[in-house]
């Protein structure tokens, strides 16, 4: 396939075909930075050609230079993705849409294809909440560290606080089930708020769609979650679909 479409996180680097249905293919992902991304792994291997290229990316904006310099060479048309005021169907909440994260603003968008009210979370390096009525209408949201990041602050600023490790429990027993409980339950529990306030400002229950590297660890915890692991490269392929430049 000759139309690509690349999500440049704060720690992974995915992509997937874009098919001619509008659809995605399957989903690569290769280690985060210019250097692996150029050399590719064993496990993916270079980065595709092809025709055009559509780009989502959050990273540092000299990775993000790097990545394009990178996929120029590879795609005769490469378009960088932005947050926009309406889009899809979507109307965003922010009054200034450019400061809405890209990563947040796909997602809605592909939350909005799925349908009804909707909590979408984001679980990656950071936990991202956003609101979306069943009319497009995004209603706000939260940022919060994701529990990765908490643990991680955590053992820089006191080293012997593992930073990963232990398993989620009520009321743990040991350092290590302590911090992993004590962290997811944080991340839990803003999202069980977020889903009540959601209810109260909607007059409806949201559903609630989780995404992100973190999302599998919290969704034993929230099992009325429904798991949408491509949901930002989902709303990049509305946005290609919609892109008036390309």
């Amino acid at each position: 396939m000759s139309d690509w479409l690349f999500d440049l996180g704060n720690s992974r680097f995915k992509a997937a075909p874009w098919r001619p249905d509008g659809g995605i293919g399957q989903i690569l992902a290769w280690p985060h930075g210019a250097d692996a991304l150029a050399a590719g792994d064993a496990s993916q291997g270079p980065l595709p050609r092809g025709r055009r290229a559509w780009v989502a990316s959050v990273a540092a904006p000299a990775l993000t230079l790097q990545l394009l310099t990178l996929l120029r060479e590879r795609f005769e048309q490469v378009r960088m993705a932005e947050s926009r005021a309406e889009c899809a169907g979507v109307r965003v909440a922010y009054a200034q849409p450019q400061r809405l994260g890209v990563d947040r603003f796909l997602a809605l968008l592909g939350a909005r294809a799925v349908g009804g009210d909707v909590l979408v979370a984001g679980v990656g390096t950071a936990l991202t909440i956003d609101l979306l009525g069943a009319d497009g209408t995004h209603h706000g949201g939260r940022i919060a560290a994701s529990p990765t990041l908490m643990r991680q602050a955590l053992h820089q600023r006191a080293a012997q606080l593992p930073a990963s490790g232990g398993g989620y429990r009520e009321f743990a027993g040991d350092t290590e089930d302590a911090l992993a409980s004590g962290c997811d339950g944080a991340a839990v529990a803003l999202i069980e708020r977020s889903l009540r306030e959601g209810q109260a400002r909607l007059g409806r229950a949201p559903a609630l769609l989780l995404h992100g590297g973190g999302a599998p660890a919290l969704q034993p915890l929230l099992p009325q979650a429904r798991a949408h692991p491509a949901l930002v490269l989902e709303g990049l392929a509305l946005w290609a679909s919609v892109d008036p430049d390309a």
